[in-house]
């Protein structure tokens, strides 16, 4: 398997810093702007931040979508923070929306009760910062030589719920337990950004590189 990697550009990413962190690590990088370079990488990361109904929208509008849901199907993907969201199957975000239907699922706010950490003190709503992101699979080559229960780095107002608890790859807490990781396959997914979470975020997406799901 190699090493072109399709990161997959429909306006609404931080394409930039993804694209300049996988290079870093090795990889060969093509913004993918149109489904032909999504189907012609080796693996594919599928960034995003804003509203899922924006990012759904501007899949179909750029003849995206189908080429992402077979390549989270069949070849190595990595989904972050909204790319996470987006591959399950519904989203509560500013009303009911169908997602890509990838992961058996949905995305949830976080609960309007007030929130707060184990010392009583209130948290905030995004989430936004350091946490610790605990691993449920912890044989999983993504993980390779990074601590569990370590740091990264987040921002975000909706969660996801996979339906199945052996999607779950990782969890954190921020008033209540989420994942913060999924696997299903060929697909892994994050809700942290690895490319703003210093050597752990960097030696994950070089793990992602050498992944070769059987």
């Amino acid at each position: 398997m190699g090493n072109r990697v399709a990161v997959v550009d429909y306006g609404m990413g931080n394409l930039r810093s993804v694209a300049k962190a996988l290079e870093h690590v090795g990889a060969d990088v093509t913004v993918a702007t149109g489904p032909e370079a999504v189907r012609a990488a080796d693996r594919v990361v599928f960034p995003g931040v804003g509203a899922i109904r924006d990012c759904l929208a501007a899949l179909d509008d750029q003849g995206l979508r189908g080429a992402v849901i077979e390549a989270a199907r069949a070849k190595p993907f990595l989904g972050i923070c909204l790319g996470m969201q987006a591959l399950m199957e519904t989203s509560l975000e500013y009303g009911r929306h169908d997602a890509l239907g990838v992961v058996p699922g949905q995305v949830v706010p976080f609960p309007a009760e007030d929130m707060r950490d184990p010392a009583g003190r209130a948290l905030k709503v995004p989430h936004m910062g350091w946490n610790r992101v605990r691993f449920a699979d912890l044989d999983h080559p993504l993980w390779a030589g990074i601590a569990d229960d370590g740091h990264f780095y987040f921002v975000h107002s909706y969660l996801v719920e996979p339906a199945h608890s052996s999607d779950t790859a990782a969890t954190t807490e921020h008033g209540i337990a989420f994942a913060s990781a999924v696997e299903r396959g060929s697909l892994f997914a994050v809700q942290f950004h690895p490319e703003k979470s210093s050597e752990r975020g960097l030696r994950l997406l070089a793990n992602f590189l050498v992944w070769d799901p059987v």
